[in-house]
């Protein structure tokens, strides 16, 4: 279990299955995969599990694919629904979200992720906490061994309410002061599309889509972006997306809330200034 509502979503569709316990991803320190994976499969042999839960996370998809490994089961990724039977049956999204898979798990021990922001999370207890004895060496061998600080001012994209995303449409790397701009002034995150990570403009912990995060905001903001299927699987939690674009036959523009059609580089600009200037006036009276 890692903190936050991805976990409280995993657990959610656990308790279908029984009683649950939980291990803390923060219980090796620094994060050590391995070392989890092996604390975890020696708890589900000595509690008899009959199913494995696990957020849908990087990390929680590193730690259940060795997992899986170990116990030599098949492990079901990035589900949204899952139900007990025999056979158990998961629910998962395909086709960048535009479909949806219902498949049979043939497993004695169902092993499942749970898709980040697609499952409502319910208000059942904390599960009681498994304890991890000290790991043994050989369970070290990958290990974090430093962190990378957020360029996102340190909000988190996936427990962000506002996020300001950017596409190949900002132009450039400089382009992105703008943007991070406008973020400044909403309180925001800064998002980007997996075109701008490929240019390298941004880091990949910036992308938002299928192969990024996978965001549910109150509101996000889309600027310069097309809208490819894998990023628009990454939204499919957004409650509320403006998408500012020239062209107003892209793809995002079509799925969009509210649409702005011009140039991002003058219009982006404009919101910024108008915020400022109604805060000033705030401020005056």
């Amino acid at each position: 279990m890692e903190p936050g509502e991805p976990s409280r979503q995993a657990l959610t569709l656990a308790r279908k299955f029984g009683e649950p316990h939980g291990l803390p991803v923060q219980a090796v320190q620094p994060f050590a995969p391995d070392a989890l994976a092996a604390a975890l499969a020696r708890a589900v042999e000595e509690l008899d599990a009959g199913a494995v839960f696990a957020a849908g996370t990087d990390r929680g998809n590193e730690v259940m694919a060795r997992l899986a490994a170990r116990l030599n089961l098949p492990l079901a990724a990035n589900c949204i629904g899952a139900a007990p039977g025999d056979p158990a049956t998961v629910t998962r999204l395909r086709w960048g979200g535009s479909l949806l898979e219902e498949a049979r798990l043939h497993s004695p021990r169902p092993l499942v992720t749970v898709a980040p922001h697609t499952v409502p999370a319910d208000d059942g207890p904390q599960p009681p906490t498994i304890e991890v004895g000290s790991p043994a060496l050989g369970d070290l061998v990958v290990r974090v061994s430093d962190h990378i600080k957020p360029t996102n001012g340190g909000i988190s994209l996936a427990d962000a309410k506002v996020i300001v995303s950017g596409g190949r449409g900002v132009g450039s790397k400089e382009g992105f002061a703008i943007i991070e701009e406008l973020a400044g002034l909403l309180g925001a995150a800064v998002g980007c599309s997996r075109a701008v990570t490929s240019a390298g403009w941004r880091p990949h912990s910036d992308q938002v889509g299928q192969t990024g995060t996978k965001v549910a905001p109150e509101v996000y903001i889309a600027c310069g972006i097309s809208g490819a299927t894998q990023h628009m699987a990454g939204l499919k939690g957004a409650k509320r997306i403006l998408a500012i674009n020239s062209d107003p036959q892209a793809p995002l523009m079509l799925n969009a809330d509210y649409t702005v059609t011009g140039d991002l580089k003058e219009i982006v600009p404009a919101i910024s200034a108008e915020i400022r200037r109604a805060r000033a006036g705030r401020t005056s009276s």
